[in-house]
């Protein structure tokens, strides 16, 4: 916690750049390379259900975030709810640990969906991609990433502000393109018992979902930097709701804006449609011609990158964080000798999103979600419960809105999440906690860390 000795300066982030903050990093290459997965869930425009229950989550999710961050406003997020949350002792240690521990999976994950749209997108500009061009193209764009951030932080926040205005541009510009051309008729041309109630209905239901919840992924990014907010009580909380809603209408103009001119049927299902890839590159050329689209479509590759830029950016200072302070592997906690930036932990997530990056784009969302599920969002609800019944007395600038409810809607959608996800795919995520475990306990035997006290892992 910070005190009040805490220099003022610190906490520069205020309303406007927290909401942005977390906009920048829900915004990237994602509207424009889900909407064939999602429209392919439920076979046709319903799929926006999943879409909405996804918002419902987030929602909910998003006060849980709000109430921990205001009231622990550090750095660190969820390393540092769930070690509050869970106790200072071994369980506390654990689930930090095993938050680390899938985020060093789960984050390249994310950025390697970037890479696959990315060469996705490039396929409309490159014709006759092959599989073996598309592989070495997202090593290629996954190498260029890492090499522009092996520097100085002072550089990169150029570089980051020139690639979110790209981003912002290639948005606008689809909405506005699709709010021109809308024809409700086609937007809303649903099959036939698109609403027939069945297993079937519910499973592809979770399917969508789970892309409306990669969608909406960085919500809760303020609480990461904490120690930087200032009035995080108030800030935090409002930037959260804020984005979420924000993000949610862009999303929604820019979906509506797809299949309010493109029927729904000419790329469902995705894997039988090459150009599903390429989704928005086909919208441009249908409406404005195959120069206009070309263009729209570096406009698209730059968004990619873009995100993953940032994305690669901040989670290579997660485990660093937690390494750092004794809760991970010593070797990420190092930085570069010269260069002063978390040389290994970049690396490392460098690498394993661009091998993340090989599998299809739905595998590698499937097991983004499921393999965050457990520890971060379904562990921080419980703990929140936690800390409401063992620090009654801690200071909560912001409490839930009629609490226990959302939590407890958010607990039962993370359970509908995971319920309606593959077999193979569940097993991968608990199999991925099951190894973090045995890896928590064999590191702790080596260091000799299983039991010591919170003040002498911060002394080492």
């Amino acid at each position: 916690m910070t005190g009040p000795d805490q220099p003022r300066l610190v906490r520069r982030f205020g309303l406007l750049p927290a909401t942005a903050l977390n906009m920048t990093n829900m915004m990237g290459a994602g509207p424009f390379i889900t909407i064939p997965l999602l429209m392919s869930a439920l076979g046709g425009p319903q799929a926006m259900l999943g879409w909405l229950v996804a918002l419902v989550i987030v929602i909910c999710d998003g006060m849980v975030w709000s109430e921990l961050g205001a009231a622990m406003p550090g750095s660190g997020g969820s390393f540092r709810y769930l070690r509050e949350a869970f106790g200072q002792a071994w369980l506390g240690r654990l689930m930090a640990f095993l938050f680390v521990w899938q985020f060093v999976l789960s984050g390249p994950l994310e950025i390697a969906s970037g890479y696959i749209g990315f060469a996705a997108y490039a396929g409309y500009l490159w014709k006759g991609l092959t599989r073996a061009d598309t592989l070495v193209l997202i090593a290629v764009v996954g190498l260029v990433n890492v090499a522009l951030l092996y520097r100085r932080i002072h550089s990169i926040a150029i570089i980051t502000v020139s690639l979110w205005a790209g981003t912002l541009v290639t948005v606008l510009a689809v909405i506005l393109a699709g709010a021109a051309h809308f024809d409700r008729r086609v937007a809303f041309d649903f099959p036939p018992g698109a609403f027939d109630f069945s297993l079937g209905f519910f499973l592809g239901l979770g399917a969508a979902a789970r892309i409306g919840i990669y969608d909406y992924l960085g919500y809760y990014d303020v609480c990461y930097i904490g120690d930087e907010v200032r009035d995080p009580g108030r800030v935090i909380p409002r930037s959260i709701l804020i984005s979420t809603a924000a993000v949610a209408l862009i999303y929604l103009g820019i979906n509506l804006s797809i299949i309010g001119v493109i029927p729904w049927r000419e790329f469902v299902p995705a894997a039988d449609h090459a150009e599903s890839g390429f989704i928005v590159s086909v919208f441009m050329q249908r409406l404005y011609g195959e120069r206009v689209a070309a263009i729209f479509t570096l406009l698209v590759l730059w968004t990619a990158f873009g995100s993953v830029f940032a994305l690669l950016l901040g989670y290579s200072r997660i485990p660093f964080a937690a390494a750092e302070r004794g809760y991970f592997f010593r070797p990420f906690g190092r930085l570069h000798p010269t260069k002063g930036f978390p040389s290994l932990s970049l690396l490392v997530l460098g690498a394993i999103s661009i091998v993340a990056g090989f599998f299809s784009l739905g595998t590698v969302i499937d097991a983004l979600i499921v393999t965050r599920i457990l520890v971060q969002f379904m562990g921080q609800i419980v703990g929140l419960v936690l800390l409401r019944r063992r620090a009654p007395e801690m200071p909560r600038p912001y409490r839930m809105w009629l609490y226990p409810i959302p939590a407890l809607v958010a607990l039962f959608g993370w359970i509908f999440i995971f319920a309606t996800t593959e077999l193979q795919v569940i097993l991968f995520g608990v199999g991925v906690l099951a190894i973090g475990c045995l890896a928590f306990l064999v590191w702790s035997w080596r260091t000799n860390r299983l039991h010591l006290s919170p003040l002498s892992l911060r002394s080492q």
